[in-house]
């Protein structure tokens, strides 16, 4: 079925910033109107152009992947488009119904009226079919959102998919610290090798950066960061054999190299790590993920020797730091490592972001451990929900990082490097997002601040660029 959402040029200005920044939108709805069915809808977004038309244009594309929607009135229920993409040709929908048949005609005509329509499957599947014959970048479009609309499940009873869920929450962290959309990395398929990263399942966006992303390798782009290192598909270093894959992701300023890698079979890992570099300002975190139970009421886990070992590497990394010398070094603690720990629920979708969960500093982890608030019945010591009562949620912990409150100073490329490749050779699956901020480190604290608190985009270029299309 096919979701047609069809809006006045106003009421799409109010919503533009939402569109384009987050990528998604909600709409209350008559919930009588919504199917039954729970398959994902591909959802059409359309612009009346005038009050005495009804052409309707095509504005946007996204997915509606829970068309019941939630409930939040008596007869209402609010639906969440996802993915929303703008639409990459300029379409009036009038003139293609002239080319479904003919006794579908009338139901498609009622969609450039209503509000919300809710196309049946025969209606629907003729009007996909007239719209991929418009344009190939549009045919291509509707095949990734309808790809998109359903990726592959990941099973928390398998070993590999419990390791590419924890790699795909710290890449997903990265990414929200780099202000780009998480449904960036929604569109995967399971991988064909175990041992293969997370992102060696994603699947390209059909539009430029999207295809740099996955050919940047092929096709010479700048991820210097990781080629120096010898991090490629299948190559050695320092001994191991890395499985590694490099993405580069652009959203509206802001541009962020990632790379996961793999250097030890699915048996032999440990758990994910995120390191997290801000180039211009030398500065990392890295954040260790600890994955907890789902059910309520068990969100706990046993300290046990493994922990206790991994805090002490953590602190040789922390140790990597310098003193604060400049006022765009200061941080408000000297404490650039974190455990997160992490649950899923049954339940996952695109807009939330990273994993729910706790972030906690090293040395607070180990006040923890000795505090009696920790201690099991039996003596020995649990972390998690019911044993910690302050922690950095996911926001707090994003906005430190965005804005260089916490982090190292005055660490290098080059320790970047040697750090991936220690933490993937004892057994670590490593994400690692670099900013390519290239400003001075000065200037790149004003723009970093000016970037995370601005609301919205320049509509006027943006408004420019739509007339210069049309």
């Amino acid at each position: 079925m096919v979701y047609v959402v069809a809006l006045s040029a106003e009421e799409l200005d109010r919503i533009d910033t939402e569109l384009r920044i987050k990528q998604s939108f909600t709409k209350t709805v008559a919930a009588a109107a919504l199917p039954r069915d729970r398959t994902p809808h591909i959802t059409l977004l359309l612009e009346r152009t005038s009050a005495q038309s009804d052409q309707g244009r095509l504005a946007w594309l996204g997915v509606v992947r829970r068309p019941r929607g939630d409930k939040v009135a008596a007869v209402d229920a609010r639906i969440a488009v996802e993915l929303v993409r703008e639409c990459p040709v300029q379409l009036l929908m009038r003139p293609l119904l002239d080319r479904v048949p003919l006794h579908l005609r009338h139901d498609l005509a009622g969609m450039l009226s209503g509000e919300v329509t809710v196309l049946g499957d025969e209606a629907s599947e003729a009007l996909l079919a007239v719209l991929a014959q418009q344009h190939d970048l549009l045919r291509i479009m509707l095949g990734f959102l309808g790809e998109a609309a359903e990726p592959d499940p990941l099973d928390s009873r398998r070993a590999e998919d419990r390791l590419w869920q924890e790699q795909y929450d710290m890449t997903r962290l990265g990414l929200a610290i780099g202000n780009i959309p998480p449904s960036r990395l929604a569109a995967w398929r399971r991988p064909s090798e175990p041992d293969a990263p997370f992102l060696a399942g994603l699947i390209p966006e059909p539009f430029e950066q999207g295809l740099i992303e996955h050919d940047a390798r092929r096709l010479g782009i700048d991820v210097d960061v990781f080629s120096e290192a010898g991090w490629q598909p299948g190559s050695h270093a320092s001994g191991a054999s890395f499985r590694c894959d490099i993405h580069v992701f652009e959203h509206l300023g802001s541009r962020i190299e990632v790379a996961n890698i793999n250097a030890t079979p699915v048996e032999e890992r440990l758990g994910a790590d995120l390191i997290y570099y801000h180039e211009a300002t030398q500065s990392f975190i890295l954040v260790q993920a600890k994955r907890l139970p789902s059910a309520a009421g068990t969100r706990w886990m046993y300290v046990d020797k493994r922990l206790l070992g991994q805090l002490d590497r953590l602190d040789k990394v922390a140790a990597l730091s310098r003193t604060a010398l400049a006022p765009h070094e200061w941080r408000l603690g000297a404490d650039p490592c974190f455990v997160k720990l992490a649950y899923w629920p049954s339940e996952e979708t695109i807009d939330p972001g990273p994993a729910p969960g706790m972030y906690l500093p090293v040395p607070y982890v180990r006040l923890l451990l000795e505090d009696d608030g920790t201690r099991g019945p039996n003596g020995g010591r649990r972390l998690g929900y019911g044993y910690v009562d302050r922690y950095l949620g996911n926001t707090e912990f994003t906005e430190l990082v965005k804005n260089g409150l916490v982090g190292t100073v005055g660490t290098t490329l080059d320790d970047l490097r040697t750090l991936g490749t220690e933490r993937a050779t004892e057994g670590m699956s490593v994400s690692i997002v670099v900013d390519r901020a290239t400003a001075p480190p000065h200037e790149a604290v004003k723009e970093r601040h000016r970037r995370n608190h601005t609301r919205g985009y320049d509509k006027t270029l943006a408004t420019k660029r739509r007339r210069r299309q049309s």
